[in-house]
């Protein structure tokens, strides 16, 4: 789960970090109001989007007056921001957040995130701040470190050291470092994150270490424990067929290509996507309907997959295990009474209950075509809306 910037630096300042006083708003005159109490020169105007790259789309803005901040805020609020995160429809503008100009002195960029592959916690950094990090690794990969770290109560003196040592930083400036990177790991591993990034990260003409920007990812299969975290979650920046997906617990995540996948299983289903692009073609989604799903959840997937005007063809793979073959077809029989298919439907059933569910889909009066295993059900579908 994302959060806003405003959001992110707030619970970064919880735990210790230094931030820029702020403040956000819905509408123009609540910020303007807001705005009147900060301290400050300048104004700092920033959109309030789910995505990367805002500066270069507009939505950062630097302002000498509370009458030049009026003008900016009521131009950029409900503008749609297009940046190379949020793809070619862009992002609707909703909120708005003011914050104290900084005197910036230094740029770094400074991340933490969940190795996987090493089951570690790895801190990115490079004194190439206010960059995007990929460019940086393409051109200038010696101007990245990665530092994985051990998981613990606490992060070490030496990890920390190793972390901030690419800053190139005098002795003061370095022991806030230190104490930044402390923090960040506590409210990492305290909230189940699965990533914060701060970029830039500045040194001040006044030698302090501020975080000038923040964002964070929340690891959402713990958000149960988290019930503070979940109330910051805004609906407006998220895919409506996501937020529909996870009212009924299904792995769904669209994406743009044609034909439709319902699998059960991670693995199956990332299996699925990779060889619908062996035949050719693009994935609409990934969806996983889980090992052990009802057949309502399963009509519930079918609805979600074809409210996507993009999908053409549907592919649906089961392997049975907990799940059963046959609850799965009487839930797309389900579903296919309370909405016209008209797009082709592949079906391949194989384990639990399979000649059961074979002969409901057979007897239902559907338009769909069998296959008997995965490369035959994806050569099919290919054919089929060819």
């Amino acid at each position: 789960m994302n959060i806003h910037e405003h959001q992110a630096k707030q619970i970064l300042k919880k735990y210790g970090a230094v931030v820029p006083e702020g403040v956000f708003a819905l509408n123009v005159g609540e910020l303007i109001q807001k705005a009147k109490a900060l301290k400050t020169e300048k104004y700092v105007l920033k959109a309030q989007i789910h995505a990367g790259g805002r500066g270069k789309a507009g939505g950062v803005k630097i302002l000498n007056s509370i009458e030049e901040l009026t003008v900016a805020a009521k131009e950029l609020l409900g503008k749609t921001l297009v940046t190379h995160q949020t793809g070619p429809d862009g992002r609707e503008v909703k909120r708005l957040y003011v914050e104290e100009s900084s005197n910036i002195d230094k740029e770094f960029y400074l991340s933490c995130l969940v190795d996987r592959a090493s089951s570690k916690i790895a801190f990115i950094s490079s004194d190439q701040g206010g960059m995007d990090i990929e460019e940086v690794a393409s051109s200038s990969p010696e101007k990245i470190i990665t530092t994985k770290v051990d998981m613990s109560d606490e992060i070490s003196e030496s990890d920390c050291e190793k972390i901030i040592n690419i800053f190139n930083l005098n002795e003061d400036a370095k022991k806030q470092a230190i104490t930044l990177i402390k923090s960040i790991y506590k409210m990492f591993v305290n909230t189940d994150a699965n990533m914060v990034e701060v970029n830039p990260l500045i040194l001040t003409k006044e030698e302090k270490i501020v975080c000038l920007d923040a964002k964070v990812n929340f690891d959402s299969n713990a958000l149960f424990r988290h019930p503070e975290i979940v109330e910051l979650r805004d609906l407006n920046e998220e895919d409506p067929t996501e937020i529909e997906a996870s009212k009924h617990d299904l792995a769904y995540i669209k994406l743009d290509g044609s034909i439709g996948c319902m699998v059960n299983g991670a693995g199956l289903a990332m299996a699925t996507m990779d060889i619908i692009k062996l035949y050719g073609k693009e994935p609409a989604n990934f969806l996983d309907v889980g090992g052990g799903a009802s057949k309502e959840k399963v009509s519930a997937a079918l609805k979600i997959i074809l409210s996507d005007k993009n999908v053409k063809g549907i592919l649906i793979n089961i392997f049975g295990g907990i799940m059963r073959c046959d609850v799965l077809a009487q839930g797309v029989v389900d579903a296919a009474k309370e909405i016209n298919i008209s797009v082709p439907l592949v079906v391949r059933l194989a384990g639990t209950n399979f000649k059961e569910g074979k002969e409901i889909l057979d007897n239902s009066g559907l338009k769909l075509i069998s296959a008997e295993n995965l490369d035959d059900a994806a050569k099919k579908i290919v054919e089929a809306i060819n």
